[in-house]
């Protein structure tokens, strides 16, 4: 899907997964992706890939979690071609964060889940609020509806992404600025590769990320899918505290 309004693309978490399926949806004549990741060997592979398209691109091998790195590498995309797009989608699962000997995973998880993020889009609302313009997106999860025992680090920190997206939502419009808030179900990763139990409607990544460009270029708040397993989980986060911890604590775990 080369068709959309997008000419500086910057993706997070880009050498797999939904990240890498973006930057390979969104590549075309004309277009800068840059992608950063830390597996540098899958990282070249994604770029590519996405040279073949047509793309120019700008490639870095970087832990989100670096606060200076990321400030550097989004000033050096700058340089080149002002971002009018960031997809912060880095980040980790495990079942990690009942402090069950789990504690340096627990802060892992926060680490690039959370601060991974906040170090992407700070950066960027910071090149584009003088422009007036952009569109930040943040890749949360239908897990990030509520709180999961059976993953507490991974579930907060995709909660608390989307109550910090919901919450500066209101500010980035009167700077000119679009937010978007990604809610995946299971996606096909290496991440979902690791979990050994039945992930119900789990999908490619190149679907996901075709839903994902589509709400992108529409200008939609919330991209949430697949739409059973939303509504599924929405209506689970209604229920009473005990029932609700009484049925997700008999779920399978995610793996670590």
């Amino acid at each position: 899907m080369t068709d959309h309004k997008y000419k500086s693309v910057l993706i997070t978490g880009a050498s797999s997964g939904i990240g890498a399926a973006l930057a390979c949806g969104l590549a075309g004549p004309d277009v800068v992706i840059a992608i950063t990741g830390r597996n540098a060997e899958r990282l070249n592979a994604i770029e590519a890939i996405v040279r073949k398209a047509g793309a120019n691109t700008i490639s870095r091998s970087i832990d989100v979690t670096d606060r200076t790195a990321m400030s550097a590498f989004i000033a050096d995309i700058e340089t080149i071609a002002p971002l009018d797009l960031v997809i912060a989608n880095a980040g980790i699962s495990n079942s990690a964060g009942a402090g069950e000997g789990d504690d340096e995973t627990t802060r892992d998880v926060f680490a690039i889940n959370l601060a991974g993020v906040l170090n992407t889009v700070l950066p960027a609302l910071t090149a584009m609020r003088p422009r007036g313009q952009g569109h930040i997106a943040i890749v949360s999860s239908i897990a990030g509806f509520r709180g999961m025992p059976t993953a507490p680090a991974y579930s907060a920190s995709k909660v608390a992404l989307k109550a910090w997206g919901e919450a500066i939502r209101p500010q980035l419009s009167k700077d000119g600025i679009n937010l978007s808030m990604i809610y995946p179900g299971f996606v096909k990763s290496r991440i979902t590769d690791a979990n050994d139990f039945p992930m119900p409607l789990i999908m490619p990544a190149e679907k996901a990320a075709e839903i994902i460009i589509k709400g992108l270029i529409e200008g939609r708040k919330s991209i949430a899918f697949p739409w059973p397993m939303v509504w599924m989980m929405r209506l689970i986060s209604l229920l009473p505290r005990p029932v609700y911890n009484a049925l997700l604590s008999r779920a399978p775990k995610k793996s670590s």
